[in-house]
């Protein structure tokens, strides 16, 4: 069980583009260039980090960027059964799974950024994190400020992001520090989201959100909200209205997730924060970021790890567990590697054909059984192309 999760602002860094340029997904790029009437290329290749900071900018790139992760892995055949997003994060995942259209989803995300930064100019605050308390002490410590500040994001165990203004933050963080944080970290953005502050902005993302019209989605997203899974398109008109001024509920999404059967996480765009937040939070689990090109690869093995036979299984209680598909990376014509045949042993990451001018490789380990599709045939991005059977 596999879930897909996608990083939100702050997660952002110079250059964090560079590694894709050439790239078939650098495609979404240019068409997000295109839709918001700016040069998204050129900050995510050369805009440093000052210019970045800007939640304008900060928003745009982690989303693009993020989706461009997804378009490569998508590629390769991977699909998730939940997925979830960290504050910005939920736009790209409502966008992965066609809840948003590709954009719908991008003018949204300038229209939040702006309204965001035009709230946190108009009520300046701040953010900071604090470290090594538990959740219920840092309640405590922001009640006993007595001023406006308070928890903006749940994110693992010990491991806690108040907001508001820079008075109640500080007295907040001297709180916490005397009931015994080990840390308090500023965090450099240019407001207090997801608390009071923000309430400004909704009147103006409610109006952005009834225009793109969230559709359904066949795959269910984890809500920051509620920390429920949520697929239906109604739904999330309010929820991420509410999202802007409520606290992410990061840690309790990654629970949902974990309780739902999810025991793998890949965390898709730019940073990793998303991934160490996981592996604090569900020690069981299998966690993986991919930011990069180069990283695909270890994408693959990675899957092709989960995917091999547990040898302590008695006799009998694997024998569904055997069959693996190979899908279609694209849409195009498929041409089968002649030197194959029916019995040839096949490793992770083996070239099966191509479909047009992308590889077919094998996520798993195997014996090839045949070919589903033929040679010649024209077939669509995830169409099953050969049947392996686990050694």
């Amino acid at each position: 069980m596999l879930a897909f999760t996608f990083p939100g602002q702050g997660s952002q860094r110079p250059g964090m583009g560079q590694p894709w340029v050439g790239h078939e997904s650098w495609e979404l790029v240019d068409e997000a260039s295109e839709i918001a009437g700016r040069d998204v290329g050129a900050l995510l290749l050369s805009a440093d980090a000052e210019t970045l900071k800007d939640t304008r900018n900060a928003q745009l790139t982690t989303f693009v960027s993020s989706l461009m992760v997804l378009d490569a892995v998508e590629r390769l055949g991977f699909e998730p059964s939940l997925c979830a997003g960290h504050s910005l994060g939920e736009y790209t995942a409502l966008t992965a799974n066609g809840a948003l259209g590709f954009d719908d989803g991008v003018r949204l995300v300038i229209e939040r950024a702006a309204a965001m930064h035009e709230v946190g100019q108009a009520s300046p605050g701040v953010m900071a994190a604090v470290l090594g308390l538990e959740d219920e002490d840092v309640e405590t410590a922001c009640r006993r400020a007595d001023s406006d500040v308070w928890i903006a994001n749940f994110n693992a165990p010990g491991q806690v992001v108040i907001a508001g203004s820079a008075e109640g933050v500080e007295l907040a963080s001297d709180h916490a520090k005397q009931m015994g944080a080990k840390r308090i970290m500023s965090l450099p953005v240019s407001g207090a989201f997801h608390t009071p502050f923000m309430s400004g902005a909704r009147d103006r993302l409610r109006e952005a959100i009834a225009a793109a019209k969230p559709r359904d989605s066949d795959v269910p997203i984890v809500s920051n909200v509620d920390a429920k899974a949520h697929n239906l398109g109604e739904e999330w008109s309010t929820l991420l209205s509410a999202q802007l001024s409520s606290p992410v509920r990061w840690r309790q999404c990654l629970l949902t997730m974990s309780e739902n059967g999810i025991s793998d996480f890949i965390e898709l765009g730019p940073g990793g924060v998303l991934t160490g937040m996981a592996k604090r939070t569900i020690t069981t689990a299998r966690t993986l970021s991919i930011s990069t090109p180069d990283e695909l690869d270890k994408l693959i093995e990675w899957i092709g790890e989960s995917a091999k036979p547990n040898p302590t299984l008695h006799e009998g209680e694997h024998l569904f567990a055997v069959e693996r598909l190979v899908v279609s990376p694209s849409a195009g014509v498929f041409t089968p590697k002649n030197t194959l045949a029916d019995g040839t042993r096949i490793s992770v990451g083996d070239v099966l054909g191509m479909v047009g001018d992308h590889e077919v490789r094998s996520l798993f380990d195997g014996v090839l059984q045949n070919f589903i599709s033929v040679e010649g045939e024209r077939v669509t991005a995830h169409q099953p192309i050969a049947w392996l059977r686990t050694i």
